[in-house]
């Protein structure tokens, strides 16, 4: 875990997770910006990735799936939907 957009990106390509919760309310670039970063890293451009944020707007939605987010959750989040897509995404990666 990363607070830092910069030493995520730069963790990113070391460790290529398969899926990234992002906060979209970043220091140092926002995690649209950030998302935008990571789809353009060979090593990261196929990770699923999920807006977990305060912005909850539809524009906001729209914005973030606009930046290559696959999911927006709003916080407070539900974590039992964000657990369900998570196993979700488990379970494809296995087949």
């Amino acid at each position: 875990m990363e607070h830092s957009s910069i030493k995520a990106l730069e963790q990113a390509r070391l460790i290529v997770p398969d899926v990234f919760l992002l906060d979209i309310g970043l220091p140092e670039m926002d995690g649209n910006e950030l998302a935008g970063y990571l789809r353009a890293q060979r090593e990261t451009s196929r990770a699923v990735l999920v807006a977990v944020t305060g912005y909850g707007q539809e524009q906001d939605r729209v914005n973030a799936l606009a930046a290559g987010f696959d999911h927006h959750f709003v916080k407070p989040v539900d974590t039992a939907k964000l657990a369900a897509l998570l196993s979700q995404l488990a379970n494809s990666s296995r087949s």
